[in-house]
Parts: structure tokens; sequence; C-alpha cells
């Protein structure tokens, strides 16, 4: 298999040498910027790309090409992580839609085996059986509840209170300020 044509660095524009030798030298920056870093300081030194790669900690050389690829075309912004990597979302709208709506729900104490939702027996839950605890979390503390002392989820800045008309729910308007 024919190898692709290596593109060589461009002409590093004022003020991106001494971002990058910063960067190659930084201890409080995440490591993949630190190696992305070294390895274009490395080219832009003259080292190939074999040497750049395992200078920098990079597995082969390909990983300096298309990191040369991407810097010749979009500057430092390629010392970020690229668009379209990581783990893609496995919830959409409609799943977690059914996560707040069961939490809302009073639990059925003969089917659900419990008074109270817990991370555990929500996710016991028909229809929920396949999302994990970290997700259901998250979904319920951006749709705005918070887990209580009572071993309960409520959504936050709201409590049913006893009046002489009886139950009513009344909620904080200063709830966002205090989140922050």
């Amino acid at each position: 298999m024919a190898r692709r044509a290596e593109e060589s660095l461009r002409a590093l524009r004022a003020g991106e040498q001494e971002i990058l030798e910063r960067l190659a030298k930084a201890t409080g920056e995440r490591l993949d910027r630190v190696r992305r870093a070294r390895a274009l300081v490395a080219v832009a030194g003259g080292a190939d790309r074999s040497t750049a790669a395992q200078g920098a900690g990079f597995a082969s050389r390909t990983s300096v090409t298309d990191l040369v690829r991407r810097f010749n075309r979009e500057g430092l912004r390629a010392l970020r992580i690229a668009t379209g990597r990581g783990r893609a979302a496995t919830d959409d709208v409609s799943a977690r839609a059914r996560i707040v709506a069961v939490a809302q729900e009073q639990p059925r104490r003969r089917e659900d085996q419990t008074a109270t939702w817990s991370l555990a027996t929500l996710q016991r839950r028909p229809g929920l059986e396949r999302v994990g605890r970290s997700t259901i979390r998250r979904v319920l503390q951006e749709a705005g509840s918070s887990y209580q002392r009572t071993r309960t989820w409520c959504p936050t800045g709201t409590a049913l209170r006893k009046r002489k008309e009886g139950v009513v729910q009344v909620s904080d308007p200063q709830t966002e300020e205090k989140k922050a």
C-alpha cells in the first residue's frame, strides 16, 4: 500500500513559535495539547516525522503527518481535539424525557419495592435497565433536580407545603442565583 505524500510544515506566523514552545514545556496544560505542541516544535526544528512522533509520545509517524496537515489548515486550533472525536451520545431527547418523567412519578411501593427513588431503583424501572446510574444522575441534574438527604430526587427550588386548602407546591424565585 502506498503511503500518502507528506505535506511539509508551513512557515510559522508571528507568535506561533513562542506559543508552541511554551505549550511544549507546560506542566499545567492538557497532555494531548502538550504532545501536539512538542511534535510541531520538533518538525519546525527540522526533525523527521518518526523522531518527532517518538519525542512527543505518539505511536506512529502518521499521527504527526496528520497533525502537520491540520496545523497547516487551522493554525493553533489544530492543538485542540478534532471535532467528531469521543464517544457519541447514546441517549436522545425522548430517553432524557422518559428518565425525568419516571423520576417525577411517585414510586409504586409493591411494584418498585421502595417509597423513594434512588438511582438504583430508577435504573430497575422498565425501559431504563440499560441506562447507567451516572447517566440518570446527569440527566436529572440537567433537568433541575437535586438529590436530597431523604434519598429522593426532587426539582431544585420547589417544595410541597401543607396549607389550609391542601398540599401546594411552592417554588423559590431565586433558585438560579442560589445555584450559581
